[in-house]
């Protein structure tokens, strides 16, 4: 996994026109839009992945 990951769009409006924002590590700004926002990863879950076959039924 890369030490540093970069959104492939907006989360406001959808776009792909995303720069480094000169806050720091996960921050960055739309250029569409003219928001900034942050990335930051919160953590595994507990429970993991629950794969569910079609029917319904967890294996």
């Amino acid at each position: 996994m890369s030490e540093r990951a970069a959104p492939f769009h907006c989360p406001y409006c959808g776009d792909e026109d995303l720069r480094p924002n000169e806050q720091g590590h996960g921050a960055w700004e739309c250029a569409a839009c003219n928001r900034a926002f942050r990335l930051t990863f919160l953590g595994l879950l507990a429970r993991g992945v629950q794969h569910t076959e079609p029917g319904g039924d967890r294996t």
